[in-house]
């Protein structure tokens, strides 16, 4: 963990590729203590911010085909074993998680993926059940890169606007209060994207049936 933190503190490229692959695997590490701090550096000039969101999303599509190929060939079986072992809760997953993700997965078809990357506790887990139900695979990355682009676009939004107001020291405590309100926003707008759509399919149901008779 020590070699992670020390990666933190020299932020290129490589090493936000590098971190945002392991945040989209198992391994407890999130998205928020890299990307913003990253876009934070761009808007000093030390880095570029597109740059920061492109090397972000490639690692998230490669952290996610990892967690997608071991449920894939491996299988749900071996998946809930690995949840519910030591080794499991050390990646603070288990089993409860996993059968969230699935069922998210379930509920919203293969669009889960697009949607489950910028939803909190759902984000790192959703290409397993992807992988499990064996989703195409060249669908599962699209879905994947532009939900995790999203993502990260409002990441590194988040930290070039604080680097206008907020000194380096503060920032960590800054990210954590911002992202808080982001988190809560992006919930109440996908569970009002849902109602939107279920709603109107029972008004399209609904119109069927009145014309049917």
């Amino acid at each position: 963990m020590n070699i992670l933190y020390s990666l933190l503190d020299n932020l290129n490229y490589g090493t936000i590729l590098f971190l945002m692959l392991i945040e989209s695997t198992f391994i407890p590490f999130p998205s928020e203590v890299v990307v913003p701090p990253a876009a934070y550096n761009a808007a000093a000039g030390e880095l570029n911010v597109f740059l920061v969101v492109l090397f972000a999303t490639i690692g998230a599509d490669l952290g996610a085909a990892i967690n997608y190929g071991l449920a894939y060939f491996l299988g749900r079986p071996f998946i809930y074993r690995f949840a519910n072992s030591k080794w499991g809760k050390l990646c603070l997953i288990n089993q409860e998680k996993i059968e969230k993700s699935e069922k998210f997965f379930t509920d919203h078809g293969v669009t889960a993926t697009l949607v489950g990357r910028v939803l909190p506790a759902i984000r790192q887990l959703i290409s397993i059940p992807a992988g499990l139900a064996k989703m195409n695979f060249a669908k599962f990355i699209l879905y994947t890169t532009i939900g995790a682009g999203v993502w990260n676009s409002i990441l590194a939004a988040m930290g070039w606007y604080l680097h206008s107001f907020v000194p380096k020291d503060q920032l960590e405590d800054k990210i954590n209060e911002y992202s808080e309100y982001i988190k809560a926003v992006i919930i109440a707008a996908v569970l009002l994207a849902i109602a939107y759509f279920i709603i109107r399919a029972i008004i399209k149901k609904n119109r069927k049936t009145t014309t049917g008779k």
